[in-house]
């Protein structure tokens, strides 16, 4: 019997260059278009061709925060994925095959899991349509509505002719035909969509979205995953916006371009990651020197040196606090959600000019990467604040002038009346270079102070942290950016009594949730009252040495209780932090505790890490 849920899990595992990707955005945008809530990641390596590819779906007809941790139903486009997953497929789901590659057997699923297996070839004659007909299949047997998908298929395929939408259309009806003819519906069952459409965007494209709405027209940047689809992006749009899009030799290059860019008085972004960021650091102290308006992205992987370049990590926190030499006025931002990429790349830009600084944006490759639906945006009324911006000038005009904000009058090159010179050096308020002569301690003084003044003001303009959830919990969960949407799923699940959404143990006690967006300048007062209120606290982190927690206690002087990091690439599921706070509120131990946790990505006990790629593909690494 069927059973109707408010939401279930779909992977698609294969190798790369098996078309994971398409098949998988195909499925979420026609759930997203049926009125379903979707989100989903891709969990890839760093090769082209072979390796193991896996992206992770789940669809619901409430908000769903996260990739989840159950698997319902599984595309397995080739063996190794059946000996990874099959098992682990929940009572009543189905796993999906290509008989004409592999068979499967009773003994690689679990437990009343349907094996639905698909002669390819015999159906529709072609191995390259073999998504279009698994993804025929699945939709039979989960009992979606197919009109969505089927509108998806003539949309791709509009530019390859009739011929080619026609071919793919019968192969998708073909199987699904097979499929109700040769299996059982599936006894997991969502419930019907709202029917409302909603729209549907990872980090980046959010990103890129709000600097276009912000008025960015510069952007510039060498490519590194998982920043390379922010740049890709904007390339699609740049003829419609005016917006310059310069792919540069390196990182360095990038960011000084963004400068020169900004220097003229045009809103101008770069984007990288943690590799790239550190070739960019002396230039971020060049625009701070030169109180030159500049936002940078910097969308966080696993490090250090070239690290895990597909995988997620929230291990660059010190070095977005640490980066070029000296004291200088900067902010950094840490959106949690879509809305927030969206919003907070506006108020970068807003900033940026306010205050004449540079504004990092810290993301990771789980918030940047991953498709999720979302309720839209309002583009109407997106302010742009120039900040102090002269247009004439007098003769008297001093660049750095001292100022009681710390924020001077700024005229662009070619401003009647205003001359300056743009030094990188300490200067005085002209811009006079105070390094080439006798250096004057006074002047130093002055023109450092005038600077950090800056950030008095500043933090004064940025969102207050805030607890979410029952005020008065017995637990708070700690964070920064894209940890956020995994604790608010914790937090809903226990305070409603479960281990899940499908069921569980009882929690033991309630759990609210503070995840910083603002990491600097950090609200110290704001934070240090909210944590004051707090009974027990747990931070969820995606770095091994904590690095929130100790931002927290060297600027507050409180310490986060106990701890539960993440270091192996892949993003938090919800049962691991279920779990784990669980515990500490049964047993709310004397001592802290530190937990790791690693994601099961079902590796065989037999697995070799220097196998031949599928098919003898030539392996082709990725930046």
């Amino acid at each position: 019997m069927a059973q109707t849920a408010t939401e279930l899990t779909v992977w698609i595992g294969g190798a790369a260059g098996d078309g994971i990707a398409s098949a998988g955005e195909s499925f979420v945008k026609a759930c997203s278009r049926s009125g379903y809530h979707v989100f989903a990641y891709n969990s890839y390596q760093s090769v082209i061709r072979g390796g193991h590819v896996c992206m992770h779906i789940r669809i619901g007809t409430h908000k769903v925060y996260t990739q989840g941790d159950e698997l319902d139903y599984l595309i397995a486009l080739n063996a190794d994925s059946l000996r990874r997953y099959g098992k682990r497929v929940m009572p009543g789901g189905a796993i999906f095959y290509n008989t004409d590659k592999f068979q499967a057997t009773p003994e690689h699923a679990g437990r009343d899991v349907q094996l639905v297996g698909l002669p390819v070839m015999e159906l529709v004659g072609n191995q390259l349509m073999q998504n279009t007909a698994l993804l025929g299949a699945l939709m039979q047997v989960l009992g979606l509505d197919a009109a969505a998908i089927r509108r998806l298929i003539q949309e791709r395929f509009q530019k390859k002719g009739e011929a080619v939408i026609t071919a793919n259309l019968e192969a998708f009806d073909k199987s699904a035909e097979y499929a109700k003819a040769k299996s059982r519906p599936g006894t997991i069952r969502v419930g019907a969509g709202d029917g409302q459409r909603r729209p549907i965007a990872g980090g980046n494209p959010m990103m890129g979205f709000g600097a276009l709405a912000a008025g960015c027209r510069f952007y510039s940047a060498y490519p590194m995953t998982p920043a390379s689809s922010l740049l890709h992006w904007l390339v699609k749009f740049a003829a419609k916006t005016g917006l310059l899009v310069k792919q540069c030799e390196d990182e360095i290059s990038a960011l000084n371009m963004a400068i020169g860019a900004g220097h003229v008085g045009v809103r101008a972004m770069t984007g990288t990651s943690g590799g790239g960021f550190a070739l960019m650091t002396e230039a971020v102290g060049e625009a701070s020197m030169t109180e030159t308006p500049v936002v940078i992205v910097e969308a966080q992987r696993g490090g250090p040196s070239t690290g895990l370049p597909t995988k997620t990590e929230q291990g660059d926190l010190f070095q977005l606090l640490g980066a070029s030499q000296g004291d200088y006025p900067r902010a950094i931002f840490a959106p949690r959600t879509l809305q927030e990429c969206y919003d907070m790349t506006i108020l970068a830009f807003n900033i940026a000019e306010r205050y004449q600084c540079p504004v990092l944006l810290a993301t990771d490759l789980y918030l940047a990467e991953r498709l999720e639906t979302f309720e839209g945006v309002n583009i109407t009324q997106v302010p742009i604040e120039r900040g102090e911006l002269v247009t004439q000038g007098d003769g008297s005009y001093r660049r750095f002038l001292i100022t009681k904000t710390g924020v001077s009058p700024r005229a662009l090159p070619g401003t009647p009346g205003t001359v300056y010179t743009a030094a990188t050096d300490e200067h005085d308020e002209d811009g006079i270079v105070i390094s080439d002569v006798f250096t004057n301690p006074a002047i130093r003084v002055k023109m450092m102070e005038k600077r950090m003044r800056k950030m008095e003001f500043l933090v004064k303009d940025l969102p207050p942290p805030e607890l979410t959830g029952p005020q008065d919990a017995d637990l708070t969960l700690v964070g920064w950016g894209s940890t956020y949407q995994v604790m608010l799923e914790a937090m809903e699940a226990m305070n409603h009594g479960g281990l899940s959404a499908k069921g569980g143990s009882a929690s033991g006690g309630t759990v609210n949730v503070l995840c910083l967006r603002v990491v600097w300048p950090f609200q110290a007062a704001e934070v240090r009252s909210l944590l004051e209120r707090c009974k027990l606290t747990m931070s969820v982190e995606a770095n091994f040495t904590g690095q929130i927690v100790k931002l927290i206690r060297m600027e507050t002087g409180l310490s986060i209780r106990h701890h539960l990091r993440k270091y192996d690439g892949e993003p938090f599921e919800p049962r691991q932090v279920i779990e784990q706070a669980r515990k500490i509120l049964q047993t709310k131990p004397r001592e802290s505790v530190v937990a790791t946790v690693v994601s099961d990505e079902g590796i065989p006990p037999d697995f070799s890490p220097i196998e031949s790629p599928a098919n003898g593909a030539e392996v082709s690494r990725q930046h």
